[in-house]
Order: C-alpha cells, then structure tokens, then sequence
C-alpha cells in the first residue's frame, strides 16, 4: 500500500477508478475513463485499480460498489462517489481541484 501512497500524493490531482472486469457498469465506464484522460491531459492523473487484483487496498478504503471514483489531492481524498457519471461531470469535478 506504500505504492499507493506515492501515487496519491502528486502536486496535480489524481482520479481513480476502482472497477472490476466483470461488472456492466464498470465495463462502461472504461471508454468514459479514457476520455477523462485525454481531455485532462497533464493537468491530473488518471489511474485504474482493478479491485479483485487489490483486495488488501479496496478494503481499507471501503470500496463495496464499482465502479468507485476518487479524488485525491495532495495526499488527501476530496470527492468520492460510486456508481457511473458521465465525462463531463468528472472532468468539472476533477478541474475544480487543479490550482
């Protein structure tokens, strides 16, 4: 988990799809996922965590639905929802964090 750490802990924010392979909805949120990226470029992280290969982490972190999103900022979690939203409203979400 000392990885994890590390990866939350950039300048820029950091978004995180907790999902699995094998559920619908976290399957449909993959292409939204990706255009997040594309849109947010450089100004934010994007990462996956595929929950069944993380279980030690998504249970710390109470992951009990996918697909779970988070964001974090410098270290610490400032918005957290579970369930699908379209691209658009995660980039809104994830832009009010870049300074």
């Amino acid at each position: 988990m000392s990885k994890f750490g590390e990866l939350i802990n950039a300048e820029i924010p950091v978004l995180i799809d907790f999902y699995t392979e094998w559920n619908e909805q976290s399957i449909a949120m993959h292409e939204v996922i990706r255009d997040v990226a594309a849109a947010l470029g450089d100004k934010a992280k994007v990462i996956k965590i595929d929950v069944d290969k993380n279980q030690e982490l998504a249970d710390a972190l109470r992951i009990k639905g996918v697909p779970t999103l988070m964001i974090y900022k410098s270290g610490q979690m400032v918005w957290r929802q579970a369930g699908e939203l379209d691209a658009n409203s995660i980039i809104t979400l994830v832009q009010e964090q870049v300074q």
